[in-house]
């Protein structure tokens, strides 16, 4: 070591060649601990070209060959899709919410199974590369033939913690060129509520099982002591430990493909269309995008609720076009709440983004991460839909989902103009979790807990030229199935007393209606221990927006009647058997039943036998005008009693015989005539309606979270509790303190001592005591 000085004239120490060295071999023996590694996890682009594919590229690849190379993978995906769905333990796996896909050396997708979560495609190349960076030439984990690594913590790249991935290498002479991976959504993941998506969620700690990449399969062995570590980490065991090895059984089955294909085309050929099939999705976006109107679409969504309390805050978003580019702006979204579970990490978001790119932009191109590599996006770390690493993230959904909404929305109105469409001009899908979680003891004795997949019911939304499909599918999942009741009773302790009734004006109105939701009432029987959650927000403001005129979802609460037991009711009278969420609430028919209407973010909640919990799925947003709706089909939605008279009446603007159903002409355009001057009566000039209806930020009594008005993104506000009472702030984002709700049961109690006090001074501590 030898002494110099700096600029300053102090002594400086300069290390030796010999002693950087043992510095350098200490620092990297040492580290603390490996974390997300932003510079992959905020990285959505497609990897470069390595050197051995730009080689194997060199040598040619005819596109008949390329095509001949996708179909095969196409459809061996396809088949270990089909054996994770049939063979598959959870609930989430035998309804389809599940992916199989194959990866580039470097983790970018190249093709993903025709069926289940789209989504994946734009989020599991984060842990390919960390496991590359990280694990590659580490000597006590490396990369060998017939390993397998499992995941499942969103923090190094997943939709949410509930799913769980086994990622596989295809490897020659030691050389890694592909991966081949499946993904489940299990449910169950030792969170502080059962069923994997906990809306309790108050830390990171409570979200469950964080498993970053870890090998569990070395060398064709599945290891026994991390499976252990896993089971235990759980509510089911068996879950964990069947699922695993179904994920294992179908990637090896694609596996066996591959070494089919290597063995017709050559391993170059086959590398070589991994990476083209990428890199030509990426330009094919590039192209279209470029057909696109330049311009900017805004569309801003609110979500509101913490699942514990209701609130409103903003998810912003700004999509502009120009030339080949497109930026997705979210800046103006409100800031994390770090004790609440809504929160979701970029890459969830990102990842939904791309589920819409694929679903309603261009179905038609390969599911692949090329897809969403083009597209910039721009957001603050430490908002709601880019949370940090100290942000609980149990119900990132609500997040999440909204990044969907706003690609969905947002493109529908800019392909209107654009003469080429590759999909339909669609309103906006329902994007809630409609849903109920369980756990408990079931009747086999076992401890479990999961979800229905009543969710994938979503109603769809209005096309331009036709009514949205009934409780179709969920927004994240293609050709997904709606749970049978009748099989999830041969494992859990609850009826579906009402399972798929559809209800009645449960739509999104317009010219042409969104698809409609059903309703669902769940009751257990059968178990001393049983509880049901639900995790969702608009039980208060719409989830979703309708289109060029067309209304919105409805809202949905959650309805429970304690203190009853519904079986014993229907087997002194089976006449009470008729049950519907409109009676049940309206008509109270149950003596001694304490009915309880509430927003839908209920923590787990012991159930006792026959008490009765009540959900309505919900539905699309309708499109167009209503007073554009075809009279006869409004007519046919009154028979068919899909919506009430007042609506037929009072929305759409209808005459007709209430008896025969048979449409007034005269009469309904003499009613539409009159609608439409009212409207112009009511009508407003913009800028003459801004003045009384903008203010300059939010109610005072409103916990409201993101940016306020037209022009200023760049300031949020937000409720900050920093001492006795709460205080708006006001700010850029990075300088707003951080957002920590009270426990409301605290809350609740302080306004019961504070009234107390009050009551005391008015009337004496003695007298009130003796009353």
């Amino acid at each position: 070591m030898t002494l110099t000085t700096n600029d300053t004239g102090n002594p400086q120490e300069i290390l030796s060649a010999q002693e950087q060295q043992w510095v350098d071999k200490f620092m990297d023996e040492t580290t603390l601990f490996l974390g997300p590694d932003p510079e992959i996890m905020r990285n959505h682009q497609i990897h470069a070209r390595t050197a051995y594919e730009d080689e194997c590229i060199s040598k040619g690849i005819s596109p008949l060959e390329m095509d001949r190379i996708r179909k095969r993978l196409a459809g061996s995906l396809d088949e270990a899709f089909e054996m994770c769905e049939s063979m598959g333990a959870a609930p989430g796996a035998k309804w389809a919410d599940l992916s199989v896909a194959v990866y580039t050396a470097e983790g970018d997708v190249t093709y993903l199974s025709n069926r289940g979560v789209i989504a994946f495609s734009a989020v599991l190349h984060h842990p390919i590369r960390y496991i590359m960076k990280n694990w590659k030439d580490e000597p006590t984990v490396g990369i060998h033939p017939g390993d397998g690594f499992f995941h499942n913590d969103s923090r190094y790249g997943m939709v949410h913690n509930t799913d769980q991935s086994m990622l596989v290498p295809v490897m020659r002479d030691g050389q890694i060129i592909a991966w081949v991976g499946a993904t489940i959504h299990e449910g169950e993941n030792g969170a502080c509520e059962p069923g994997g998506m906990p809306s309790g969620s108050e830390t990171p700690f409570d979200d469950g099982l964080r498993a970053s990449p870890i090998k569990i399969v070395e060398r064709g062995h599945l290891r026994r002591d991390l499976l252990t570590f896993l089971q235990h980490s759980t509510r089911d065991p068996k879950l964990m430990l069947a699922d695993i090895k179904v994920k294992m059984g179908a990637v090896r089955r694609v596996i066996e493909s591959v070494d089919r294909i290597i063995e017709e085309v050559g391993q170059e050929s086959f590398v070589a269309a991994l990476r083209v099939t990428v890199e030509n999705v990426e330009v094919e976006v590039r192209r279209r995008i470029k057909e696109l109107p330049d311009g900017t679409v805004t569309f801003n969504q609110f979500m509101d609720s913490t699942l514990k309390e209701n609130i409103l805050i903003k998810f912003a978003c700004k999509i502009t076009v120009k030339g080949d580019r497109l930026i997705v702006d979210l800046t103006g979204t409100g800031p994390e709440i770090l004790n609440r579970a809504i929160n979701s990490p970029l890459g969830s978001t990102k990842a939904f983004m791309t589920q819409a790119i694929l679903s309603y932009w261009w179905p038609d191109l390969p599911r692949s991460t090329g897809a969403l590599s083009p597209i910039e996006v721009i957001s603050e770390e430490h908002s709601w839909a880019d949370a940090g690493y100290d942000a609980p993230v149990g119900q990132s959904l609500q997040g999440s989902f909204r990044g969907f909404s706003a690609l969905q929305t947002a493109y529908a109105k800019l392909q209107f103009s654009t003469p080429k469409k590759y999909s339909n001009v669609i309103a906006p899908w329902f994007n809630q979790i409609n849903d109920f979680l369980w756990g408990g003891t079931t009747q086999h004795g076992e401890q479990v807990g999961n979800l229905c997949a009543d969710l994938n019911g979503m109603g769809g939304g209005a096309k331009a030229f036709r009514d949205g499909e009934d409780a179709v599918a969920p927004l994240f999942c293609a050709m997904a199935d709606i749970a049978e009741q009748e099989v999830m009773e041969e494992e859990v302790p609850f009826l579906q007393l009402v399972s798929k009734r559809l209800v009645r004006d449960n739509q999104g109105f317009g010219k042409y209606r969104g698809g409609m939701g059903y309703e669902m009432i769940v009751a257990s029987r059968g178990t001393p221990n049983w509880g049901f959650m639900t995790v969702t927000s608009g039980s208060k403001f719409s989830s979703i927006t309708g289109m060029f005129g067309g209304y919105g979802c409805p809202t949905y609460p959650l309805s429970i009647v304690k203190g009853i037991n519904i079986y014993d009711i229907i087997r002194k009278d089976p006449s009470q058997f008729d049950l519907s969420i409109e009676r049940i609430m309206n008509e109270q028919p149950y003596e001694g039943g304490s009915y309880q209407s509430a927003h839908m973010g209920l923590q787990f909640d012991v159930a006792k036998e026959g008490e009765l919990y009540m959900i309505s799925q919900g539905s699309g947003g309708g499109y167009g005008d209503v007073l554009e709706r075809d009279p006869e089909m409004v007519a046919t939605d009154l028979q068919l009693d899909r919506i009430s008279a007042q609506v037929a009446t009072d929305l759409y603007a209808v005459v007709w015989n209430p008896e025969t159903f048979v449409v007034d002409v005269q009469g309904t355009k003499d009613a539409r005539a009159e609608a439409r001057k009212r409207r112009i009566a009511r009508g407003t000039p913009f800028r003459e309606f801004i003045k009384d209806f903008v203010t300059e930020e939010p109610p005072a009594d409103l916990l409201y979270y993101g940016s306020w008005g037209q022009d200023n993104d760049e300031e949020v506000f937000a409720t900050h509790w920093g001492g006795q009472e709460p205080q708006r702030v006001k700010g850029k984002l990075s300088e707003i303190p951080l957002v920590m709700i009270p426990d409301r049961r605290v809350l609740k109690i302080e306004a019961q001592d504070k009234r107390i006090r009050e009551l005391e001074a008015k009337y004496g501590e003695t007298v009130l005591h003796k009353s």
